[in-house]
C-alpha cells in the first residue's frame, strides 16, 4: 500500500485550531464551496473540559511499523504519529492544509526564480523530548532518506521530496531554507510528519528503529507501551510538550474487528469506535426502546429474541421434551445456548442505549471502477454508456438518506466539497440519459436480439488467455496487468469540462472511436463459463407432452433405423445487448464481510440500472481479505466498487491514481495505483504542469481540467462521499466524526461535571 493512501485513508492525523493563513493563502477561499457535510464532535471550549481522564479508541489493527513511510503503515500508524510526532501543516474542517502554530511561526515560498525557495520559521518552544530543538537536521535527514537516492532506506514513496535540491540553516537556528530543483506546488505535504534524526539519519534506523517503538517524539503525547497481547497502544501526556497540554492522561488505542464494536463498547472496552451502519442501527433501536420503555429492562423485540418464529418455538419445545432422549438433548443445549444469546444481546441494548452516534462524511468516495484493460470495457463508447445508464442520485440517497446525512453525488476524482481544486466536472461526461447511452452501445456494435454463438454461460471478451509466467514488479502500484487501452484521442479536444462534454456528445452520434490498444500483455481470468455452461438444444417436440400416435406415424424403431435429427434452434440475445454471437456481460467483483451490505446493495441496484439497458452483469462476492489483492490490484474483473480517499493535494497524491500505466521491462504492466488501466498522456500531463505550477490559483484550474479529462474518459465514475459514523460515550466532546478535518489530540477529553448552581438552573 503506498503512502498516499495510508495518508489520505487516515487523514485524521493532527490537530486543528483557528490558525493564521499564510502568505498569499487569502485567494481563492471560496473555492469548492462548503463541505458537503460539518464536522460532528461536540466541539467544545477548553475551559469546560476536565484535566485527566483515560480515552480508549478503537482501531482496526495495532500497527507494523510506526514509521509512517514504510510500505506496511496503515491507519493506526497515522494516527499515532498526528498525536506524538510533528505535523507543519495540518487540515481544517474543509479538508485544506493550514500551517499548524505549535510547530511554525511561519512558512512561505521567498523566491521563486531562479529556484523556488520555501523559508520555514519554527516555533522557538519547539522541541524534542529528550530536550533537543526540532531543527534543520532533522529536515536534512528526512529528505535525504525519502528523495529516493539512497535505496538502502526503505520507503514507500519520494513524493515531493525528490525535487528538493538542498536544505540549509537559516540566519538563526529556528529557520529552515529548503530550495527545489523542481517547482513544487504542495510544498506544504512536505515534512508532515516529521521524524527525528535519529530515526532517519540511517539506513539501520529508518528500516528497523522505529518499527515498534519511538524514543523520540514532540507531540502533545508520548509513546507509551505496545501490548501485543491485550492489542492496545497506550499514549501519555508529553510533560515536555511545550503547546497547550492535552486534557487526557492517556489515550488508549484498542484493536477492536469491526463487527465487534458494539459488544466492545457495550462491554465498557472502549469508548470511541467508528461503526458501520448494523453497529448505528443497534445503537439507535437501543435509545428508542429506552424510550419507549421509559428505561424499563426486558428482551427486545429485535435481536436473537425476533429470530425464532412461533412455529419455530413449538417445534423446538417439542423435540427439547419428546420421545427421542439423544434429539432432545441437543435442542435442550441448543435452546439454552439460544438463551444465553439473547439475554447477552438484551444486557449490549441496556448498555447501548447510553452511546451517541456522530455523524458526518469520510474524506474518501465511493466509485465504480471500471477495468479498460480487455473485454467490452476496452471500448471507451461501452464504458460511457455504462455511465450513462447510472442514476448516481438514486444511489446516494440509498447510501446516505437513510443515515440522515446529505445525498449529493461527487463531481469530482480530485478532491471533495469544501476543499478548494473541488469543482464538478461531471458534465464532461454527461449525466443520466439512457437514449445517448444506448446510442453509444449501437455505435460499439452491441444490439438487442443478436444471434448467440458462444455456449451458454461464457462471457464477451477475451478472457481466457493464459496468466504471466513473469515476475510481477515489487511494490507499491506494480501488477501483472494485461492490456493498456488509452483513452480518446487528446489533441481533438479541449481541456476544459463544456469542451469535453461536446466532444462526448459528438460520439454519442456516432462519431467516437475505440482507443487503440498500446500494449498487449497476457490478462489472466476467472472462468466460470464452464460451470454455468448448458445444452442450447431446443427440442421441437417435448417428449413429456406427446400425443398418442396417429394414423401412418410410426415410433422410433432401431429397425427401420433413426430419423433425421432435429434442427437446432437458433439461439437470440433476446431484450439483452450481444455481438459477435456474444451476450454483453460484465464481471461484477464486491466483497462479502458483513461491513460491507451496502455496498452490496449499491452493486444491485447498478446492476438493475444496467439490465434496462440491455447489459447483463454476473455478481461475485469475494472474501474481504482478498478483493483488493487478488481482483482489484490483478485486474480480475470488470467492475467493481471501491473508495478512494480524497487528499489535500490533488497534483501529488491523485496522479499515479490515474497514471498511464507503463509496460515494465519484462514485459507486464506498471499501473501505480490505476487499477482501471484506463489513461491518457494528456492527463499526465495536466498533473505535471499542475505539480510544478507555484501560482496556487492556476495549479488548482490544472487538476480540474485533469479531472475533466478522467471524467471523459469514464475509467471510473464516483458516486458518493462514504458515510462516516462514529459511536460516542457520554460526556466525551472534541472528539466523533471529524469529517474532512484532523483531530486536534490535547483538546479531546471528557467534558466537567456542572457545578451545583448550574444544576440548580
Amino acid at each position: 500500500m503506498s503512502q498516499r493512501r495510508r495518508r489520505s485513508l487516515a487523514l485524521l492525523t493532527s490537530g486543528v485550531l483557528a490558525l493564521p493563513l499564510l502568505t498569499g493563502c487569502g485567494a481563492g477561499d471560496d473555492e469548492g464551496g462548503p463541505a458537503a457535510a460539518g464536522q460532528d464532535i461536540a466541539a467544545t471550549t477548553r475551559d469546560k473540559v476536565a484535566d485527566g481522564g483515560v480515552l480508549r479508541w478503537a482501531v482496526d489493527t495495532l500497527p507494523d511499523t510506526l514509521n509512517a513511510f514504510q510500505a506496511d503503515a496503515d491507519a493506526t500508524t497515522s494516527r499515532i504519529a498526528g498525536a506524538v510526532l510533528p505535523h507543519l501543516f495540518v487540515l481544517d474542517a474543509k479538508g485544506r492544509p493550514v500551517a499548524n502554530p505549535d510547530y511554525l511561526e511561519k512558512a512561505e515560498v521567498i523566491e521563486r526564480e531562479p529556484k523556488q525557495v520555501v523559508l520555514y520559521k519554527l516555533n522557538q518552544q519547539a522541541v524534542w523530548s529528550d530536550g533537543r530543538e526540532i531543527g534543520a537536521p532533522d529536515f536534512v535527514a528526512q529528505w535525504r532518506a525519502l528523495n529516493g537516492k539512497d535505496s538502502a532506506y526503505w520507503t514507500a514513496r519520494n513524493a515531493g521530496y525528490e525535487r528538493i535540491e538542498k536544505i540549509e540553516r537559516g540566519k538563526t537556528d529556528l529557520e529552515v531554507r529548503v530550495t527545489f530543483a523542481k517547482p513544487y506546488a504542495d510544498w506544504r505535504s512536505l515534512f508532515s510528519p516529521l521524524y527525528p534524526k535519529q530515526v532517519t539519519g540511517t539506513p539501520d534506523n529508518f528500516n528497523e528503529g522505529a518499527r515498534g517503538t519511538l524514543k523520540v517524539t514532540a507531540g502533545p503525547f508520548a509513546l507509551g507501551a505496545i501490548d501485543k497481547k491485550t492489542g492496545t497502544a497506550a499514549l501519555t501526556r508529553n510533560p515536555r510538550w511545550w503547546g497547550r497540554p492535552a486534557k487526557l492522561d492517556s489515550l488508549v488505542l484498542t484493536a477492536v474487528p469491526r463487527a465487534e464494536r458494539p459488544a466492545a463498547l457495550a462491554a465498557g472496552k472502549v469508548d470511541l469506535a467508528e461503526i458501520d451502519r448494523a453497529g448505528a442501527d443497534r445503537i439507535a433501536l437501543a435509545r428508542r426502546d429506552a424510550a419507549d420503555k421509559g428505561g424499563a429492562g426486558g428482551a427486545p423485540a429485535h435481536g436473537p429474541a425476533a429470530e425464532l418464529t412461533p412455529a419455530q418455538a413449538t417445534l423446538s419445545w417439542a423435540n427439547a421434551f419428546g420421545t427421542d432422549e439423544e434429539k432432545a438433548e441437543q435442542e435442550k443445549e441448543a435452546r439454552a445456548k439460544h438463551t444465553e444469546s439473547v439475554k447477552r444481546y438484551a444486557d449490549e441494548q441496556a448498555a447501548l442505549r447510553r452511546f451517541t452516534v456522530r455523524k458526518s462524511l469520510e474524506p474518501a468516495y465511493t466509485q465504480l471502477a471500471m477495468n479498460g484493460a480487455s473485454g467490452p470495457l476496452a471500448d471507451e463508447r461501452v464504458r460511457r454508456a455504462v455511465a450513462r445508464a447510472l442514476d448516481r442520485q438514486a444511489l446516494a440517497d440509498l447510501v446516505l438518506k437513510p443515515l440522515g446525512l446529505p445525498a449529493k453525488p461527487v463531481g469530482s476524482h480530485v478532491a471533495l466539497a469544501g476543499q478548494q481544486a473541488y469543482a464538478d466536472n461531471s458534465d464532461a461526461l454527461g449525466g443520466q440519459d439512457a437514449k445517448a447511452a444506448q446510442a453509444l452501445l449501437a455505435d460499439a456494435g452491441w444490439r438487442r436480439g443478436g444471434k448467440l454463438t458462444e455456449p451458454a454461460g461464457a462471457k464477451a471478451g477475451p478472457e481466457s488467455t493464459p496468466q504471466d509466467d513473469g515476475k510481477t514488479p515489487a511494490g507499491p502500484g506494480t501488477g501483472n496487468d494485461g492490456l493498456y487501452i488509452v483513452g480518446e484521442d487528446d489533441a481533438a479536444n479541449g481541456d476544459t469540462a463544456s469542451d469535453i462534454r461536446a466532444a462526448a456528445a459528438a460520439a454519442d452520434g456516432g462519431h467516437d472511436r475505440v482507443s487503440p490498444v498500446l500494449a498487449p500483455a497476457p490478462f489472466g481470468a476467472q472462468q466460470k463459463a464452464s460451470l454455468l455452461a448448458q445444452a442450447a438444444r431446443v427440442r421441437t417436440v417435448d417428449d413429456a407432452k406427446r400425443g398418442p400416435l396417429l394414423d401412418g406415424d410410426t415410433a422410433d424403431d432401431p429397425a427401420k433405423g433413426s430419423p433425421a435429427p432435429a434442427k437446432q434452434a437458433t439461439r437470440t440475445s433476446g431484450s439483452m445487448l450481444a455481438k459477435d454471437g456474444k451476450a454483453l456481460t460484465l464481471r461484477f467483483v464486491l466483497p462479502a464481510g458483513p461491513g460491507s451490505e451496502p455496498l452490496r446493495t449499491v452493486g444491485e441496484r447498478i446492476s438493475q440500472m444496467l439490465r434496462k439497458l440491455g447489459v447483463n452483469t454476473e455478481i461475485t462476492k469475494v472474501a474481504d481479505d482478498s478483493f483488493f489483492k487478488d481482483h482489484i490490484a490483478s485486474g480480475q474483473y470488470d467492475l467493481a466498487l471501491y473508495s478512494w480517499p480524497a487528499t489535500a493535494f490533488p497534483a501529488t497524491d491523485a496522479r499515479p491514481i490515474f497514471a498511464k500505466p507503463e509496460p515494465a521491462a519484462d514485459g507486464s504492466l506498471l499501473v501505480e495505483q490505476n487499477y482501471t488501466r484506463v489513461g491518457t498522456d494528456h492527463i499526465d500531463q495536466l498533473f505535471d504542469q499542475a505539480v510544478g505550477e507555484l501560482d496556487e490559483a492556476q495549479s488548482r484550474e490544472l487538476v480540474r481540467k485533469a479531472d475533466a479529462r478522467i471524467w471523459a474518459a469514464a475509467g471510473s465514475i464516483p458516486l458518493f462521499q462514504r458515510p462516516e459514523l462514529v459511536a460516542v460515550k457520554p460526556g466525551l466532546v472534541n472528539a466523533g466524526a471529524f469529517g474532512l478535518g484532523s483531530p486536534r489530540y490535547q483538546d479531546i477529553g471528557w467534558k466537567k461535571a456542572p457545578k451545583a448552581k448550574e444544576k440548580k438552573k
